[in-house]
């Protein structure tokens, strides 16, 4: 499928026009107090959230591969960007942007998209708990009045903040309550209110008419600024790599589950991951010429998106245009709105983030869940987004091989299993001859527990594993199947294999496990055969028998 625009793009258009462009404009009214609250939470400024929620929603609107997608500002990029703030400055986050912007494109060329499908849903509730636990904790110093300490640790930041010997200022305290409750309390009257854009208001006028002591946004430019290409000096780059990384990651890592909640909660086509990817790149690119901060797709603008019956591309465009005339209209208005309005904005947008319902149920899952979920949550608050992500992807992997592995089943077969008569079950009882029969997968997780178990077995003088459901066989299980022939035959015990399925064969045939048994005859299609094979060796009628020399 190709990257770039099409007409498809717009199909349906010419009956939804205008429930596309109503939505477009209810999407930039919940935009704007998010856009201006993750720029100052940045530390880059109002201005440059603005900026972003523009340029990111234009661009990723018309190149992205989702219909409903909405982007600009989160605030999960604002976790991320505040380190990136506090060690380069503001010129270092848009050089980090901007190649964050070419590695995404180059990740939509080589079509990685579709590989986000495979992180597991406990790691996206951990981090997201995590993000909204960071995003809260950041809104304190706001929220209080006092000058943001010194670090890029929210957590001691947060802190500090607290213990401020300067004193508290209650009045923007206050102001953070104030809009917490209106956002709180106008969705319980009307859902169609747009709360958080109507509690900045109320807020800003509260405190111009009472004169209050708080401090405010100042003033923003009027217009954008003019694009122009960062300095980047070859020597940084080095230090700059790792925010490039976790930047490029978190933003198709969040884009591409809020194209895919978008998919879940509208009638249309589904997005195409590798084009969201191109459409994010581009937009990062843009957005970086333009004095922005980096842009995912955003959750909660999606979902408003969709709510609204936006159809087409066209209402996430039309979101980027309200803004655009919010800064060529009202940048003298946005200057007095307070910044403990914008926490408030914020500590009410964080806990709407975390859906409580879907914790309490992966709580109670299973403790390999939870325990996914619980780490990854913590490593977010405490290391960054990209760490967390990173253990968490590692641990649920660890668990779950673990899980495969004690699902494999090395148990020996009772010869009633084995399609027999019942003179020769009878018989074979009382030969030393046992049956293994492996299900499931043999691998380096499960290798231990098969050495195990076959290495105690005693008072037999053929053993026979049947590996026909055997599902899965590594290079270590193989290994591990050669070392346990061979242990066995120095025991005086011959090992029949049956059933091998042919790409399994290969392997084995590959890492010599074949060349342990100590014929070539000892490799037998079916049960049937090898347990005729077993009683010959057991009577002593072949000469490789236990009783012979083991060249059958």
């Amino acid at each position: 499928m190709s990257l770039f625009p099409s007409a498809r793009d717009y199909a349906g258009l010419r009956t939804s026009w205008r429930t596309d462009m109503l939505a477009g404009v209810t999407v930039g009214i919940v935009a704007l107090p998010l856009a201006l609250a993750f720029g100052v939470t940045s530390g880059l400024g109002a201005a440059a959230g603005l900026i972003t929620a523009i340029v990111a929603g234009i661009v990723a609107g018309v190149f992205g591969g989702s219909n409903l997608q909405v982007s600009g500002p989160t605030g999960a990029m604002t976790v991320v960007l505040v380190p990136v703030v506090a060690h380069f400055g503001a010129n270092g986050v848009l050089v980090v942007g901007l190649l964050a912007g070419l590695a995404l494109v180059g990740a939509s060329i080589a079509k990685l998209g579709r590989y986000v499908a495979f992180i597991p849903w406990p790691v996206v509730e951990g981090f997201t708990v995590g993000i909204a636990v960071i995003i809260f904790l950041q809104q304190v110093p706001a929220a209080l009045g006092v000058p943001k300490p010194v670090g890029t640790n929210t957590v001691a930041v947060a802190v500090q903040a607290l213990a401020y010997r300067g004193g508290h200022n209650w009045t923007s305290l206050l102001v953070t309550v104030l809009v917490a409750v209106i956002m709180i309390a106008l969705p319980r009257l009307h859902r169609s209110l747009p709360a958080s854009l109507l509690a900045v208001v109320s807020a800003a006028i509260v405190a111009e008419a009472a004169h209050l002591s708080v401090s405010r946004i100042g003033v923003i430019p009027s217009s954008l600024p003019i694009p122009h290409v960062p300095s980047l000096h070859l020597s940084d780059l080095g230090t700059l790599l790792p925010s490039v990384f976790a930047i490029t990651a978190l933003a198709a890592i969040e884009s591409l589950l809020s194209a895919k909640v978008g998919d879940g909660m509208a009638d249309g086509p589904e997005h195409d991951p590798d084009r969201e990817l191109f459409g994010q790149g581009l937009a990062n690119i843009a957005v970086a010429l333009f004095g922005g901060m980096p842009a995912t797709g955003a959750i909660a603008r999606t979902a408003v998106n969709a709510r609204a019956g936006a159809r087409t591309r066209v209402a996430a465009i039309t979101h980027g245009v309200v803004l655009l005339f919010v800064v060529l209209l009202l940048a003298r208005a946005v200057k007095v709105i307070p910044l403990a309005a914008l926490s408030g904005v914020l500590i009410v947008t964080a806990v709407r983030m975390v859906e409580f319902g879907s914790v309490v149920r992966l709580l109670r899952s299973t403790r390999r869940d939870a325990l996914v979920m619980v780490a990854t949550a913590f490593a977010t608050i405490a290391f960054d987004l990209v760490v967390a992500v990173e253990i968490g992807i590692v641990l649920a992997s660890l668990l779950a091989l673990r899980a495969v592995a004690n699902a494999a089943s090395f148990e020996q077969e009772p010869i009633d299993h084995i399609d027999i008569d019942a003179a020769a079950e009878h018989e074979l009882l009382h030969e030393h001859i046992v049956t293994y029969r492996l299900d499931g997968a043999l691998f380096f997780g499960a290798t231990e527990r098969f050495l195990m178990e076959l290495a105690g077995v005693a008072d037999v003088q053929v053993v026979i594993l049947r590996l026909g459901r055997l599902q899965v066989l590594d290079a270590t299980g193989a290994q591990a199947l050669g070392d346990i022939v061979t242990h066995l035959h120095h025991r005086g015990i011959t090992v029949l294999l049956c059933s091998v399925r042919p790409h399994h064969l290969r392997l084995m045939d590959g890492v010599g496990t074949l060349d342990a048994l100590a014929h070539e005859h000892h490799l037998l299609p079916t049960i049937d055969e090898a347990l005729a094979h077993a009683r010959e060796h057991v009577a002593g009628r072949l000469p490789g028998s236990v009783l012979g020399s083991y060249q059958a």
